[in-house]
Parts: C-alpha cells; structure tokens; sequence
C-alpha cells in the first residue's frame, strides 16, 4: 500500500481520486491538490460519501518549484500523480526531483505560448531521473495511455509486426449545449486547431487543421465524421514501435462544434497570443474558456457513449491480418459511479492503473518512460476489472482510406 499526491482537481482527477480511494489495498492514502482548495474540498466530499474515505487537501500552485517541493517533502508520497495542465508539467518532474519522488502524468508538456505538442522536453530529463534513481511515466491516460498499451498488447498477443495504426476517437454523448468542451476548453481548442499530422514512411506528414475527414460506424454509437489530427502518442509510438510505416489520429465531432469552433477562429477567439483591451493584456482563448460551459458541470447533462480504440494491420506467420480492439464508455454510468462524464472517466481510470502500476512494483525503473515500453498484460486486465473493459476483434481487411 502506498500513499499517492494527485495534483489537479478538474474531472481527471476527480475520477482518479474516487477510483484509488475505490482501492484501499493499493492506495493507503491519497492526498488532493490544487491551486483552487474549494474544488478539493467537493472532491474529498465526494468521495467520502460514495466509498466512505477521507481524502487531505491542500492549496498549491504546480507553477511554483519551491511549494510544490516543500509539500512533497512534507507528505512524502510514493508517487506524485500529475493531472493539473500540461504546461506545468516541467515544474512537477522538478520538484519530483527535488524531493525524490516518483512522477506520472497523462499528457505531455507544451509551452503555454505555442500549441507545440512534442515529447522533447519529457524525453531531456532521461539522465536525471535515471540519476536520481527515480521514476517518471509519461501518457497513462486513454489516449495517450490506453491506445499505447493497446498497440503494444496486440503486438504481444495477435501479431508479429505491426504496419499501420490508427486511432480512433469517437465521443458519441450529448450535453444538450450549444458550444461546449468536455475537457479543459484551453487545452482542446488548442489540440483541435493544431495542424494535423501523420507519421508515413519515416517523415512527418502536415495537412491544415480539420481538413481531412471520414465517416466511421462505430459500435454503441453509429456512424460519425472523424477528422485527422495530432496526438502526442503518434510521436512516441513512432519513437518506440519504429516498425510502423503509417500511424494515424483521429476524432469525431459534430457539425454544430465544427461550425462554432470556425467561427470563433475567424473571429480571433482561438487566439493563443495576448491582446490589449482596456488598457489590459488578455488571451483570447483564455477569456473563451472563462465564459463556456465549466467541463465538470456537464456530467449530469451528458447521455450516450464513447468509443476509442486502434486499429492495427500487420503480420502473423507471414499472412496480414488486421485487429480493432476498443473500449465503450457509458457517460451515464461513468457519472453514476464517481460523479463525472464519460471523457473524464476514460482518462481518471487510466491514471489511477499507471500509479497502481508504479506504486506496487509492477512497473518500474529509473529514467523516464512512455507507457508503451512496459509490458501491457497487468494494464489490461485492470482495465476490465475497474471500469473499462475492452474487447478485440479480427477485421476482413485494414481500412479503406
């Protein structure tokens, strides 16, 4: 048993907290903390009236090295579980050093000046958590997290080699609302406008930003257009998996978030750079996320499913076969069980398996780790056993765009 830090108190994190504090045999004591202590504080209440355990919170600022180390220092946990924003991610694995603690996140570092999303400056602390004797993995979130557990699974399990990867996102709920994220407004908007990238034949291939688009039936939701984008889990798999000729992203939305988001680029709200008014320096998209729907509010408005899985193509004993294997969400259920949708709880889940992982020896080393290069079957079956079961299935071919 082990005493973990969760640091970000949005919807990850409140799901990541329910589920450890779900599991005392794992997780001894979880502490909760954030810079807003009120959010915490409904957390712990939250969870002390659905499984009964206390959960001790405190304020912090992840942006300060300095707090963040003396609070570690102080609480002495095995593992700091990093679900605040990802720009902060830098100072956490910082402090993490400082104080000696193992670190783990669910999505990668990006500057909060420029929607650049690269492994680059995760990857440069390699030395020094090796140093340190220290732990940190990266991604353990669905994607990235469970997409590269699914990959590196059906390598292990249906084939040989793996030549082409796709991802496929689908969120099939409805919250009724005419604009709306269901993660961080700042953080999709920015992922969502980014130029979309593939990885073919050993280059990087750009295209403009939700330009290429496919319809795709998928199951407990039915047919939607997807559209091509990035996700960091492309640099890693192609980094880790070097086998893989063509690895793909991609993710549904509707036609009226489609419409909203265009208009709102062409009028300068998706701006990441800050404009004076009235005297005063703001960011656009900053403002646009202060006046949109709270994330964490739609979970009781939010009906329908999600679901995410890879495709993957490649050989078994010399012949080509192709491999779905793919998770399906209940948005409704995942808020009756901790209080938060579907999307929340498909990245909260994956974050309480990767500490599991790491706080009971099952993975481990010293340096830092993508998911990918540890070994998948103790993910999967804490995969089915809290909330996420999976299935796979054998496709007559790989997909036809």
């Amino acid at each position: 048993m082990a005493k973990v830090l969760v640091i970000g108190a949005g919807g990850v994190g409140s799901v990541a907290v329910h589920k450890m504090a779900m599991n005392p045999d794992i997780f001894s004591e979880v502490v909760l903390a954030s810079r807003t202590l009120s959010k915490c504080e409904a957390i712990a209440a939250s969870v002390k009236e659905r499984t009964g355990r206390d959960v001790a919170t405190y304020a912090l600022d992840a942006d300060d090295v300095a707090a963040t180390t003396a609070l570690l220092n102080e609480l002495k946990p095995a593992l700091v579980c990093n679900l605040a924003l990802p720009y902060q991610d830098l100072n956490i694995m910082e402090a993490c050093l400082a104080a000696g603690v193992n670190y783990m996140d669910t999505a990668n570092y990006e500057p909060i000046d420029e929607a650049k999303f690269e492994y680059k400056w995760q990857w440069a602390y390699q030395e020094r958590f090796k140093a340190a004797g220290l732990t940190a993995l990266l991604g353990s979130g669905f994607d990235p997290g469970v997409t590269s557990v699914f990959a590196t699974w059906l390598k292990k399990h249906k084939l040989d080699t793996i030549r082409t990867l796709d991802i496929l996102d689908c969120n099939g709920g409805d919250h009724g609302q005419p604009f709306a994220t269901n993660f961080n407004p700042e953080i999709n908007i920015r992922e969502v406008t980014a130029p979309a990238r593939r990885w073919e034949k050993g280059e990087w291939v750009e295209t403009p930003a939700l330009t290429i688009k496919q319809t795709f039936d998928f199951e407990g939701v039915g047919p939607k257009n997807m559209y091509l984008m990035y996700h960091e889990e492309l640099e890693s798999l192609a980094h880790h998996l070097p086998e893989i000729e063509r690895i793909r992203f991609w993710m549904t939305f509707g036609d009226a978030y489609i419409t909203h988001l265009t208009v709102l680029q062409n009028v300068g709200m998706t701006r990441i750079d800050p404009v004076i008014y009235e005297g005063k320096e703001i960011v656009p998209l900053q403002f646009l996320k202060a006046v949109l729907p709270e994330p964490a509010s739609l979970g009781a408005l939010t009906k329908g499913k999600t679901n995410i899985g890879d495709i993957a193509t490649g050989l078994k004993d010399g012949v080509e076969k192709t491999f779905y294997i793919y998770n399906i969400c209940d948005h409704e259920e995942a808020y009756a069980e901790t209080g938060n949708q579907a999307i929340s709880y498909t990245t909260g889940v994956p974050a309480m398996i990767g500490a599991a992982m790491l706080v009971t020896g099952t993975w481990g080393g010293a340096g830092v780790f993508n998911i990918e290069q540890f070994d998948p079957d103790p993910y999967m079956d804490m995969l089915n056993k809290h909330g996420l079961p999976w299935q796979v299935k054998e496709l007559e071919g790989p997909l036809a765009f």
